[in-house]
């Protein structure tokens, strides 16, 4: 009987030391897996008929479908602009880069990183433990969301797509 309290003991320890690991996969954002992409597959809208079949344009070997989705459009719409009036993403990568661009931007932006994460690598414990610290590291660089939601309602923003006030402060 203590020879089998021993191995249930031992059994418990293990799947809780298990439950305390951390591969740090919640992070990693890439598809690792050989299988299908489940994002890559976008809806059609519905096959339309014209009441005119005369109507239809002559197919083109390669050309768009009328109900094949079009994301750059679904998205400025869905931010309140007019898809029509915008010749591409075009003009928005030449707004954003019209005081330059740094060509190695990535590689320069991987290097401070690190460097900063050099700088904050936690305590001892946690490194021997191998305790990721990321988001301690960057704490003083977050935004408070809520300060932040605060601060434009004061000042006569709208923001429709953040919680009314009622809801936030649990007043119903």
């Amino acid at each position: 009987m203590r020879r089998m309290s021993k191995i249930v003991a031992i059994g418990a320890a293990t799947v809780i030391l298990a439950g305390c690991a951390n591969d740090g996969s919640l992070m990693n954002l890439r598809n690792t897996e050989s299988g299908p992409d489940e994002f890559a597959v976008l809806p059609t809208a519905p096959i339309e008929v014209p009441t005119d079949l005369a109507s239809l344009p002559t197919p083109t070997p390669g050309g768009t479908n009328r109900v094949d989705p079009n994301p750059y459009a679904d998205a400025v719409a869905a931010l309140g602009g007019n898809a029509e009036r915008g010749s591409g993403a075009g003009d928005f990568v030449s707004y954003a880069s019209r005081f330059g661009v740094s060509q190695d931007i990535r590689g320069v932006l991987a290097a401070e990183d690190q460097a900063f994460r050099d700088d904050n690598q936690g305590r001892l414990l946690e490194r021997v433990f191998g305790q990721n610290v990321y988001f301690r590291a960057y704490r003083v660089m977050s935004l408070d969301q809520y300060q932040e939601l605060e601060r434009l309602r004061a000042a006569g923003v709208r923001t429709p797509a953040a919680p009314p006030r009622e809801i936030e402060l649990g007043e119903e």
